[in-house]
């Protein structure tokens, strides 16, 4: 159990037959009437977003989540399959339960799939990546102004931003949190 005076950013929780995660909390004590403790808590199954107060004594079970490195192999249709490697088994897994970062995993990358008692429900995908870059406009030397950006299409079929220098065939490293263009691989 953990009551609501101990939350701390990251920390999982059940309440009300869900599951949540701290984003960020605040220790309020006023000076007329009782403390308490503000929090912006996230649905982690179904991802939404939502502030509320609790009493530093309301109590609630501890959530435990399973991280668990997985190899992505292929997809059919909506399913998309990852191997355990330890067992070698393959999981199936919906694209309704995939992140937005998944578009720059490609077949063979090493993820982290999220499941709470078992039901998987979502991934992450390694923080950096590097990719190819299969579609852009041709760079024009001597065009020097700072932060321009063209659009780029990748191995895995996303779309990002890129410098003007970056031509079709060079690797290029992306964060996957933000999806932004990082540098030259």
């Amino acid at each position: 159990m953990v009551t609501a005076g101990d939350f701390r950013n990251g920390v999982t929780f059940e309440m009300e037959g869900a599951v949540y995660q701290i984003i960020e909390f605040q220790h309020v004590k006023p000076g007329k009437g009782a403390a308490f403790v503000r929090t912006k808590i996230r649905n982690v199954i179904a991802g939404s977003v939502v502030e509320r107060t609790f009493n530093p004594t309301d109590k609630f079970p501890v959530a435990y989540i399973d991280r668990k490195e997985m190899e992505y192999s292929y997809n059919d249709g909506d399913l998309y399959y990852f191997m355990d490697n330890e067992t070698y088994e393959m999981t199936p897994i919906a694209k309704a339960d995939l992140s937005d970062a998944f578009k720059f995993v490609k077949e063979n990358m090493v993820c982290r799939i999220l499941s709470y008692k078992g039901k998987v429900f979502g991934i992450e995908p390694p923080t950096f990546v590097e990719l190819e870059v299969t579609e852009t406009e041709p760079g024009f030397a001597g065009n020097t102004a700072t932060n321009t950006t063209k659009p780029a299409k990748l191995e895995t079929g996303a779309e990002i931003r890129v410098p003007l220098f970056i031509n079709e065939g060079d690797k290029i490293r992306i964060d996957t949190r933000t999806g932004e263009y990082m540098e030259r691989a």
